[in-house]
């Protein structure tokens, strides 16, 4: 039997050359070895970013042991009309000139581009074999002047002209003396996949598939052969098909040749890096424990600083304890803590790094660092949002940009953005595609759109086009659509970062991030420190300096006072609105239930409403257990579980506890548990946790444990790769919830206040952040511009005043520039205000809108009136005798605006009302209609049967969405609604786009008084909110093309913007999932 010829493709490109290529970097690669081929070069246009998932399958299947090749570089797009070259580095010098190149290319351009040039390649180009896609024989006589290593690329599109081409091409290298190198040219996997490629093409193009004519491929050749097939379409030119084996021979390099070094602290003179680390801690160490180290502290540090030294972690301590130590020495300090696996380190925690004592709390530091893994440690620290940057910028600053950069983000088709691109793309109107793209949940709707979806829009499932948009999006999901930057993951190097990977600019001004993703720096073991934002630390931050400036005390996050009984009765209440992790609907249900008392029992809290626990069943036998309904016992041989579950009652909780698990009652190695770890982690990308199923389950069986417990533990850590805590984690966030808690306890003022000037974050929109606040006794005054600054304020210790952030559109500066000049002297008239303040007129459209020109004697009306008739430029003889232009005239008679325009316009404007709720003004009309309250639905028996209306509050959809949470808001207080998946379906349309909503459903009430509408029916009564105009009832309801999205005022005559009545009066929701 003849072997079959020698061909490995030269040229492929994967799906991160964007909107280009049609399949990933992994099946280009598995199929490649598939087809028998000896080899792939991945290149893609003007980036390595795809190279790192094609050399994770390469390992795959074999690696360099396998007699499969891979070699991967990038093909170069010029911007100076030079046509395309590939290269690939043959070294790892080459890979650094390669980085480097594309680095210079990025970061001369903005965000998403890359400008090269001829020259920057001859400039960088040492040690690459290059592969001209085209061009004449000038180019390549260039080109070859600068590396050996050059072929001429040759291809069989099957176009009709190919066997002139050929002829061309291999002329041109007969001329030159540049070898033909045989290709295909590669865009995608098999010949099925070129209709998705048209469609990218058309997205990219900005075209439909009817439109597009010739800028789509006349055939679909551009796919990977099999070497025999290349072998029959280059009979004319076997030698390009050899030309192949000399490519791959002459490149040595693999990633594997990457060897990440961290960057190299600086120490004091005399002291190495370990021994400084170890100085650092022990000095912290005494002036925490002044008595001495107590034993078990010091076996602790022991073997952490053992682990340390063997892996030569100690610059990367030093770094995160620097990072931090900037933070804590500006003025003010900002705050700052570790929470994740790292709180399970003592050195983080005698560092300052962590706030949690991972020995009084028995924490598992092999969670955090292990001899039996591979892999570096991972500090996540969270510091406030609002100042985050400061900390970045510091970064930056102390690295220089060409040894610091953040790691990548991939953005990649979800169900929304493929369905409305996808749709374009075939020809389907917005209309369609709107529709259709509304029923999902969230940026993320599953692996496909269903056919039932479909139907509950509207249309014919088996429409033939319908049919088509419907495969061609379970294609493209999950496709990369381009790259951002990482929440805050900093990749730091001794050496130039630039000659690691390629460095971009980001589209936020004065930061830079890499082209790789965190799971691509995993798998090449480069080490990242993660800043993070945390909007709680920025609230409690604003919360203490409140305090401090109105007397009420001084503290910092280890000073405020611990196991307060007041905090604990409020949270057994479920009176935990717009606290930390602890406000969510599902928590605050739970509360009553779990009746925390100590900071323990929050910690149990914060994890145990987690898909983790919840899928596993655990949740309800650990409240029977910990309510005494339920004696606690430990499955399996007696006594072996007891150290590992004895803290949570017998039940696994927490990944520490899981890992535990697998190795006492499964009989896992530790490495095996680390697997099992890892698996957890990335459970919803990989799907690996299967792997596990039957070691964990049979090994638990085989040594006494029950099946079905077995079975429960096993689909827990499933729920894990959803979103489970570790044990560290959820202390960290508890000390935090613990906070925010004793804040809105003892300081409910000061901490609304805060909470507001902090906002975007949390559940709650700053409506429902207000009216808890007036709940719990504080006095909130309105808008005003005789009164209030930028921020909200206090006007006492349990008074607040509304700020002019809140208003919609306001800009800070005119807030500032208003504050500033109201110290001289208080405004008497709209026209002093807009000429000393210098106020534009949108600025006083705006104030007037708002109704926040009271203290001028002026109600939102007459606002409107008065500053639609100022002229917008004073003229010059007035200003320079500082003298009003408007002549007094006679008050108009303007009739009174009625008090529910008056509660619309305030929910238009800033998104809340001091006057009152909108649905006060429409419950005669539901009463009529047997409509309960949301205080009646609260009252009624456990059983009852009834109907409730309000304002969507929040949609929660967490876990694997078995039910969805509803949250409705009256003028008499909240209802909480659970709706099963199953019903959620038949209605989806009506749950997901209701502003104003009527629930049918049945009463549940616990034994801990916690009520749930149990929901069976909803309907959509947004439509109601009309009757809050008078005018508008006359009308009728604004068409859908006629709602806006942000809510707006009217404004002056000849303004395109819309009236008031014909925007949405209630914001959006808050929808998470």
């Amino acid at each position: 039997m003849t072997a079959p010829p020698f061909f490995a493709e030269p040229v492929a490109a994967s799906n991160f050359s964007f909107l280009r290529g049609a399949s990933s970097a992994e099946a280009m690669v598995g199929q490649a070895h598939a087809l028998g081929m000896a080899g792939i070069g991945i290149a893609d246009r003007n980036t390595v970013a795809g190279v790192v998932r094609a050399h994770r399958a390469w390992k795959q299947v074999g690696g360099p042991g396998g007699g499969f090749r891979l070699i991967v570089g990038a093909r170069l797009v010029f911007a100076d009309g030079t046509p395309d070259v590939v290269a690939y580095p043959t070294t790892r010098h080459g890979w650094g000139r390669l980085t480097r190149l594309l680095t210079v290319g990025n970061r001369r351009a903005e965000k998403g581009s890359c400008h090269l040039t001829l020259a920057d390649l001859l400039d960088h180009c040492e040690d690459m074999a290059l592969i001209a896609m085209d061009g004449d024989a000038a180019l390549l006589r260039t080109l070859r002047q600068a590396t050996p290593h050059l072929w001429l690329a040759v291809t069989m599109p099957r176009a009709g002209r190919d066997a002139r081409l050929l002829a061309r091409r291999m002329a041109l290298a007969a001329e030159t003396g540049v070898p033909p190198i045989a290709s295909n040219d590669a865009l995608y996997t098999t010949p099925d996949t070129r209709p998705l490629h048209d469609v990218l093409t058309c997205i990219r193009e900005g075209r439909t598939l009817q439109t597009a004519g010739r800028l789509l491929a006349a055939n679909g050749e551009r796919h990977l052969k099999p070497p025999t097939e290349m072998a029959r379409l280059f009979r004319a030119c076997p030698h390009a098909l050899a030309a192949t084996r000399d490519l791959f021979a002459c490149i040595a390099f693999t990633l594997n040749d990457l060897r990440y070094e961290y960057p190299h602290e600086p120490v004091p003179a005399g002291w190495e890096p370990q021994a400084w680390l170890e100085h650092l801690v022990h000095e912290a160490a005494m002036r925490k424990f002044p008595d001495g180290l107590p034993d078990a502290y010091r076996r602790t540090l022991d073997e952490e600083f053992r682990l340390i030294r063997e892996r030569a972690y100690a610059y990367y301590f030093l770094t995160v304890h620097d990072v931090v130590r900037h933070a804590r020495s500006l003025d003010p300090p900002i705050l700052c803590q570790g929470r994740g696996s790292a709180a399970n380190s003592l050195v983080c925690y005698l560092l300052g790094v962590t706030p949690i004592d991972p020995v009084r709390e028995k924490l598992l530091f092999s969670r955090f660092l292990s001899e039996n893994r591979n892999e570096p440690p991972d500090i996540d620290v969270d510091f406030e949002h609002e100042r985050r940057e400061e900390v970045i910028q510091y970064i930056y600053k102390r690295y220089g940009r060409d040894r610091a950069g953040i790691a990548a983000t991939v953005i990649h088709y979800r169900q929304r953005s493929a369905i409305r691109e996808v749709g374009k793309a075939l020809g389907l109107t917005e209309d369609v595609t709107a529709r259709l793209s509304g029923t999902i949940w969230g940026s993320w709707g599953g692996e496909e759109l269903p056919e039932a979806r479909l139907g509950e829009a509207g249309f014919d499932a088996a429409n033939p086009e319908l049919a088509r948009l419907r495969d061609l999006v379970g294609q493209i999901l999950q496709f990369p659509r381009h790259l951002s930057q990482h929440v805050g993951g900093f990749v730091l190097t001794e050496g130039r970062l630039d000659e690691l990977v390629p460095i971009h600019n980001a589209a936020m001004p004065d930061r830079t991030f890499i082209e790789w993703d965190k799971d691509d720096i995993d798998e090449l073991q480069i080490m990242k420190v993660d800043v993070l934002a945390l909007g709680m630390l920025t609230c409690i931050r604003k919360s203490f300096d409140l305090m401090r400036q109105w007397q009420l005390g001084d503290h910092r996050l280890d000073t405020v006072p611990q196991d307060d009984r007041e905090t604990y009765a409020m949270l057994q209440k479920g009176d935990s609105i717009g606290t930390f992790q602890v406000e969510s609907r599902a928590q605050i249900a739970m509360l009553p239930r779990m009746r925390p008392a100590t900071l323990y029992d929050l910690v149990i809290q914060v994890a145990i409403v987690r898909p983790g626990p919840i899928q596993g069943g655990m949740v309800h036998p650990y409240l029977r257990r910990r309510n005494g309904e339920e004696a606690v016992a430990f499955p399996g041989p007696p006594g072996e579980l007891r150290e590992v579950l004895g803290k949570t009652l017998g039940v696994p909780l927490f990944q520490e506890q899981a890992m535990k698990l697998a190795i006492v009652a499964a009989g896992f190695s530790p490495a095996e548990a680390d697997g099992l770890r890892r698996a957890m982690a990335t459970f919803r990308r990989n799907g690996t946790i299967h792997n596990y199923e039957e070691k964990l389950v049979e090994g638990m069986v085989r040594r006494g444990y029950e099946r079905d417990f077995a079975e429960r533990c096993f689909e827990q850590i499933k729920g894990f790769g959803d979103y489970g805590f570790p044990e560290s984690h959820a202390q960290a966030f508890a000390s935090l919830a613990y906070v925010s808690a004793w804040l809105k306890c003892h300081y409910p003022a000061v901490f609304a206040c805060a909470l507001l000037n902090s906002q975007p974050m949390g559940f709650y929109a700053p409506a429902q952040i207000v009216r808890d606040a007036r709940e719990h006794g504080v006095t909130v005054h309105p808008i005003d511009v005789g009164a209030s600054a930028w921020d909200n304020t206090l006007e006492g210790a349990r008074a607040l005043r509304l700020g002019l952030r809140q208003i919609d559109g306001f800009r800070q500066d005119w807030a500032e520039a208003i504050a500033r000049v109201r110290g001289h002297a208080p405004f008497v008239s709209i026209e002093t205000l807009a000429h000393r303040a210098d106020l534009p007129p949108r600025a006083l459209h705006l104030l007037a809108d708002a109704d926040a020109l009271g203290s001028l004697g002026h109600g939102r009306r007459e606002a409107g009136w008065e500053v639609r008739r100022m002229p917008p430029v004073q003229l010059p003889l007035f200003a320079a005798m500082d003298a009003p232009e408007l002549g007094r005239e006679s008050d108009p008679a303007l009739p009174a605006l009625p008090l529910s325009e008056e509660v619309a316009a305030d929910y238009q404007t800033h998104r809340l009302s001091l006057k009152g709720h909108p649905m006060q003004f429409l419950r005669a009309r539901f009463a009529r209609r047997g409509v309960l309250s949301c205080a009646e639905a609260n009252a009624a028996k456990d059983g009852a049967r009834v109907r409730c209306a309000g304002a969507v509050l929040v949609r929660q959809r967490p876990g694997k969405g078995n039910a969805v949470f509803i949250t409705l808001e009256d003028e008499t207080g909240i209802v909480n609604a659970l709706l099963w998946a199953r019903d959620f379906e038949k209605q989806r349309r009506a749950v997901m786009a209701a502003r104003l909503m009527v629930i049918a459903g049945e009463i549940q009430r616990s034994k801990e008084g916690v009520v749930h509408l149990m929901a069976s029916r909803v309907t959509d009564v947004t439509a109601m909110l009309a009757h809050l105009s008078e005018t508008q009832t006359a009308l009728g309801p604004p068409s859908r093309a006629d709602e806006a999205v942000r809510p707006a005022m009217p404004h002056p005559p000849g303004s395109s913007r819309q009236h008031p009545r014909d925007v949405r009066i209630l914001p959006r929701s808050r929808d998470f999932h």
